[in-house]
C-alpha cells in the first residue's frame, strides 16, 4: 500500500510525443499524511491533490489545452482543526522536440486563476476564515521516454513560476506574491498516453 501511495504521489500523468490532430489527456494525483507525536500539541495532517489536463496537438510540436488543480488538506492538533482548500483553473501550451523515436523533451507554459481558502476551528466552532484569489503562471521543462505506441514515462525536476493572491480579511487587504525557481528541488515521475 505504501509503495502504491508513493507511486501515486510521484505520478504525473502527462503527454508528449503525440501526433498532430490527437487528443491528449493527463493529470496527477498525490496524497500525503504527516503525524507528529509529542506531549504538547500533537499534530496530524492529511492532504490530497488532483490535477487533470486536456489538450489538443494542432501541430507536430505544439499542444494547447486546459488545466485544473484541486488541493485539500486537514490539520488537527490539540482540540483545534485547520482546513485548507485550493483550486487552479487555466490554460497551457506545450512545445515538444523529439530527439529520436524513444526520447523527447518538452516544456509546458501554464497560466490561470487560483483560489485558496483557510478555515480554523477550535473545539468544533469556527475561529477564522481567510480566502484569497489571484493568478498563477509557470514553465516546466521535462523529458519523455516513449515505451510503446505513445505510452511512456515523463521526468521533470522543477521549473519556474510566479503567483499572486489577494486576501480580504476583516476589511484589511493582504497582497501576496511569489516568484520561484525550484530546479532540482522537486522530482516528478509519471506516465503518459496520447489518443
Amino acid at each position: 500500500m505504501k509503495k502504491m501511495l508513493l507511486i501515486l504521489a510521484l505520478a504525473m500523468v502527462s503527454f508528449a510525443n503525440a501526433q498532430k490532430g490527437t487528443l491528449l489527456v493527463g493529470g496527477n494525483i498525490s496524497y500525503n499524511s504527516e503525524k507528529i507525536e509529542r506531549e504538547v500539541f500533537p499534530t496530524k495532517t492529511d492532504a490530497i491533490a488532483f490535477s487533470p489536463k486536456v489538450g489538443y496537438q494542432f501541430h507536430d510540436n505544439w499542444t494547447v489545452g486546459a488545466e485544473f488543480s484541486l488541493t485539500s488538506s486537514k490539520t488537527t492538533h490539540d482540540g483545534s482543526e485547520g482546513k485548507y482548500n485550493a483550486y487552479k483553473a487555466g490554460a497551457f501550451v506545450r512545445y515538444t522536440v523529439p530527439l529520436n523515436e524513444t526520447f523527447s523533451v518538452f516544456a509546458d507554459l501554464g497560466i490561470g486563476y487560483q483560489n485558496q481558502k483557510n478555515k480554523s476551528y477550535g473545539n468544533g466552532s469556527p475561529i477564522s476564515t481567510n480566502e484569497g484569489n489571484g493568478i498563477y503562471t509557470g514553465i516546466t521543462p521535462a523529458l519523455f521516454i516513449n515505451m510503446k505506441k505513445g505510452f511512456g514515462l515523463n521526468f521533470s525536476i522543477g521549473g519556474l513560476g510566479y503567483e499572486t493572491l489577494n486576501y480580504d480579511t476583516s476589511g484589511d487587504d493582504v497582497d501576496y506574491s511569489k516568484f520561484f525557481v525550484n530546479f532540482g528541488k522537486t522530482v516528478n515521475i509519471g506516465i503518459s498516453k496520447n489518443f
